[in-house]
């Protein structure tokens, strides 16, 4: 079952060397949001799976995002709301989403 290890000819040990002074890497749980258009998230995913750091799957499903600050336009501004009542549509016209990715990351 155990096996004994022998020193070799030059009296170096065949043990595996003690261990080192170097820390664990700790886990840590990082959350990343992205806001913007849906072709503008589509892209973003896209790339951070091109460059394997996240898998497609892993993002939630998009959902629209309120504007920061947002104020109720007139009735001849573009306006957009969720279910909520939250204004999701800037100025400019594209409706605003987010999605949401949580990662498990090693910190050293």
């Amino acid at each position: 079952m155990f096996e004994y290890l022998e020193p070799d000819a030059s009296g170096a040990s065949n043990l595996p060397p003690a261990n080192s002074s170097k820390p664990q890497p700790r886990q840590e749980r990082v959350r990343h949001m992205l806001y913007g258009s849906l072709a503008g998230i589509d892209r973003t995913i896209k790339i951070l799976h091109a460059l394997g750091y996240a898998d497609p799957n892993d993002w939630s499903e998009p959902m629209p995002a309120p504007l920061s600050g947002a104020e109720p336009r007139s009735s001849s501004g573009v306006e957009t709301r969720s279910s909520s009542g939250v204004e999701t549509r800037s100025s400019s016209g594209v409706e605003t989403w987010m999605v949401i990715l949580t990662k498990i990351l090693l910190i050293e």
